[in-house]
């Protein structure tokens, strides 16, 4: 019988292309840009008498063309992201061409009702040339998207899977250690043997990445905290002290899930663990404009540290930055004879490689 993850011989749904959102204004302006730089080229390169007004109509020509173009794709984005593979590519760059040759008509014909003679071409040759030129920028332009959209989705898959799997991790000797304070407690004090196991299965259930949503909110993760801590205070008794300031935080802030409680499970691991006479684990936070504060401090070891130190941190690093971007902060050094890390968090909404 084949577990749960043996699914090779299932057929897989073909991949389906991802197009940029031709609606937003950066792809819009990115048209609108190429478009103006083609005229400007097209005009320095030809041999005709070089004046102001038929480069401005030039410009406003592939101007009303880039926004037909840019519109089309916004309204067909839907229909096209249905077909698999490329061929959503291959489908926009086929849906340019004849909107090219139309504007064209349309342009020439205008031309020649106002007898402008801006084009001194003939009505196929204008045509054609409009056409090839759109056709070699507009497969030049869909390849650079094609390209940075499967940037984007490898960098969001390879960066999930890294996520996922520092978030699995769960230390052994905290298991160990959970495990032996358990069996110490069933026989002097059943209820708080009950209860470490409660906790721990608790922190088993976020670690191991029971829920479906990314995020969780900071009270979920105050509560996982409290639950760790309330299992080491069973283990290392007054050697383990918990100071606790966190102002007016809101508790249904969005946090990604265990991303304060590896910080506090290395303050204890490395800041009091190895104290014989224990020390303060400090957890402070405040808000501003800007967004939420949270500093996590223990007392420094003059003992080499375990191997595997950093591990916690880095996980928090990782995940921080993919989350929130350059406006969030992780900061960790000594400060006197403590060591701190600092969490800045911005306020609003955020994005992320993967959410779509």
């Amino acid at each position: 019988m084949r577990g749960p993850h043996s699914i090779s011989g299932l057929r897989r749904p073909p991949e389906r292309g991802s197009l940029p959102d031709f609606c937003s204004l950066p792809i819009m302006f990115a048209l609108l840009v190429i478009a103006a730089l083609t005229a400007t080229i097209v005009w320095l390169a030809s041999d005709n008498r070089r004046d102001w007004s038929s480069y401005s109509i030039s410009i406003l020509f592939v101007t009303w063309m880039a926004m037909m173009i840019g519109l089309s794709l916004c309204m067909l984005r839907s229909l096209l992201q249905c077909l698999p593979r490329q061929m959503p590519y291959v489908a926009a760059w086929l849906v340019i061409m004849p909107i090219v040759a139309g504007a064209s008509v349309l342009a020439y014909e205008f031309n020649d009702a106002l007898q402008l003679q801006l084009v001194r071409s003939n009505l196929g040759t204008f045509v054609r040339d409009n056409v090839a030129i759109t056709a070699l920028l507009a497969a030049a332009m869909l390849r650079y998207f094609y390209v940075l959209v499967q940037w984007r989705t490898r960098l969001a898959a390879a960066t999930r899977a890294q996520v996922d799997a520092l978030q699995a991790r769960i230390r052994p000797h905290f298991l160990f250690n959970s495990m032996n304070t358990v069996a110490a407690l069933i026989r002097l004090d059943p209820v708080a043997a009950e209860r470490t196991v409660e906790n721990l299965s608790e922190l088993f259930r976020a670690a191991l990445g029971q829920y479906d949503s990314s995020d969780g909110t900071l009270g979920d993760e105050l509560t996982l905290i409290e639950r760790y801590l309330a299992i080491e205070q069973l283990r290392l008794g007054e050697r383990l002290r918990v100071q606790c300031d966190l102002g007016d935080l809101p508790v249904d802030f969005p946090l990604p899930r265990l991303l304060l409680q590896p910080l506090v499970e290395n303050a204890v691991r490395h800041g009091i663990q190895p104290l014989r006479e224990g020390g303060e684990v400090t957890l402070r936070g405040r808000r501003d404009s800007k967004g939420l504060c949270i500093e996590i401090g223990n007392p420094l070891s003059t003992n080499p540290p375990e191997p595997g130190n950093g591990h916690g941190l880095d996980n928090v690093r990782q995940r921080v930055a993919y989350r929130y971007g350059t406006l969030a902060k992780v900061e960790a050094g000594k400060r006197g004879d403590r060591f701190v890390v600092l969490l800045r968090l911005p306020n609003g909404p955020t994005s992320s490689a993967y959410s779509r």
